[in-house]
């Protein structure tokens, strides 16, 4: 079947957008001469670029995000790997990627939680609020205190969340990093967040 008009203009700068970020990788892009005479240099440093600015993300997302096949995308992710350009590593039932060497076993499962819509809004509330109940979670995320119970539980387990003395975020300042930094891979309300941020970071001379 013939892709519709656009499509595959629309792929093709959506590959190279995320290509000029890869490229500047020494691990990747033009050191990659097998890609390069292959053709294939783009697609490979656009999956790079992509985990730069979307770490955490799963071979879904980043099969969809980048309108690849689900062939070819397992062939860079396996190439650029081979390169120790990323890894992997598992969440659950998900098989993650961020850019090699970047992040400790700590941010990967706080990115892991970071990319679930509920667990996300709830660590954000908590870096902006002080003291909030489950009640004012789930008010706050539009969601029952059974689920905020659910996610808290998760998250304690991980090592993410303090249900010691009401919930508190553990290594706040790591996760607010990590927030801020991709808060355009986040959403809204991380956007948000990152805006506010300087109200929040506490610098150390």
């Amino acid at each position: 079947m013939t892709p519709p008009d656009g499509v595959d203009d629309e792929k093709r700068a959506t590959l190279r957008r995320f290509a000029a970020l890869g490229a500047a990788s020494s691990l990747v892009g033009r050191s990659d001469s097998a890609a390069a005479d292959t053709g294939e240099s783009d697609a490979r440093d656009a999956i790079a670029g992509y985990l730069s600015t979307t770490p955490g993300a799963h071979f879904s997302k980043i099969r969809d995000d980048l309108q690849l096949g689900t062939g070819e995308t397992q062939h860079h992710l396996r190439r650029l790997e081979d390169l120790e350009a990323i890894e992997r590593y598992r969440d659950g039932d998900y098989k993650r990627f961020v850019t090699a060497g970047r992040f400790d076993e700590f941010e990967k499962r706080a990115l892991g939680y970071l990319r679930r819509e509920t667990p996300r809004g709830m660590l954000i509330e908590l870096l902006l609020r002080s003291d909030p109940t489950a009640g004012d979670l789930a008010e706050a995320l539009d969601v029952s205190p059974p689920t905020v119970s659910k996610y808290a539980g998760e998250l304690e387990e991980a090592g993410l969340l303090s249900r010691a003395d009401g919930y508190a975020v553990e290594r706040p300042e790591t996760v607010l990093v990590l927030v801020v930094r991709h808060a355009d891979s986040f959403g809204d309300r991380a956007q948000r967040l990152a805006r506010d941020a300087d109200q929040f970071l506490e610098y150390q001379g």
